[in-house]
């Protein structure tokens, strides 16, 4: 997907949440004679509402980690509500190639059939909204579920993303079945960067994934090495040693999602906190 610019999008990423990005950021990434840093890219009128986030999420320090270059193929798996988007997608497409892709919607349960229309609508919705937003024919090629990978996408991507769902895909027991489709789509030297909620080591052992949202480090590198891939290198950028963990409600607890509610007494607690700890892994093939 090589677009030289990107407007405002809105696209059904996920199955569930509405990935909105908004404000000019058509005029702010077009240029004529050179594609934008990332740290124009952080600073773009379209990141107003997320820019409160980047002192969790770290960003430019998070990339720089997973060594990822704009001139690459760089592959984002479940855009979600599109945060890490709204910062890839501008910096990768005037030079490189941006993917957006998702695990097998076929292969879900649902609470509702709204909800399964919505997720078997994914990738539709998605080319539709960066259509419409940037005024271009988008690649079909280049946003898909991993049932329906494109064969012309085998062993082209430099890095693959996963931020904040392997949890999730543990839950759902369709980690190996997304991690073969890592691997398939992967160049031999090609590497995975995972952000994940983290849990401390030594606390007490519960399901292979968590239905609260935090997984031990060690059960994130055993279930990438139960799938062919080598731990490169760790990082704590995206630490937060406010955080217990071990919330009654999960990581949901704290922002930016606070799920207790506005009438919490505890709220401005959550709050100080801070978003969750997190591991920040990178992986490669093993040989």
């Amino acid at each position: 997907m090589k677009l030289a610019l990107l407007a405002p999008i809105a696209a059904l990423a996920a199955g569930t949440a509405l990935v909105t990005f908004s404000g000019p950021l058509a005029a702010e990434a077009h240029t004529d004679t050179a594609a934008p840093t990332l740290e124009q890219v952080l600073a773009m009128e379209h990141r107003d509402d997320d820019r409160a986030r980047d002192q969790y999420r770290r960003p430019a320090e998070t990339l720089a980690f997973f060594q990822v270059e704009p001139t690459m193929t760089v592959a984002e798996y479940g855009p979600g509500g599109a945060w890490y988007t709204r910062v890839l997608a501008p910096w990768i497409m005037p030079q490189g190639t941006y993917i957006a892709f998702n695990g097998d919607s076929d292969a879900r349960t649902y609470r509702s059939r709204a909800q399964e229309a919505r997720s078997k609508a994914w990738t539709e919705n998605f080319i539709r909204g960066m259509e419409e937003g940037s005024g271009m024919e988008v690649d079909p090629n280049t946003v898909f579920e991993i049932d329906e990978m494109p064969e012309s996408v085998h062993g082209t991507v430099d890095r693959v993303l996963i931020f904040r769902s392997m949890h999730g895909l543990a839950n759902g027991n369709v980690a190996d079945d997304v991690l073969d489709a890592v691997r398939t789509m992967l160049k031999d030297d090609g590497m995975v960067g995972v952000v994940q909620h983290r849990k401390p080591d030594d606390a007490p052992d519960y399901d292979y994934g968590s239905a609260l949202g935090y997984m031990k480090t060690a059960q994130v590198v055993a279930i990438f090495a139960a799938n062919g891939f080598e731990l490169v290198d760790s990082s704590e950028i995206n630490a937060n040693p406010n955080d217990p963990a071990d919330w009654a409600r999960g990581v949901w607890t704290l922002p930016p999602v606070l799920t207790t509610g506005e009438d919490d007494p505890r709220r401005a607690e959550y709050l100080a906190i801070g978003e969750s700890d997190r591991m920040t892994l990178l992986f490669r093939k093993a040989d």
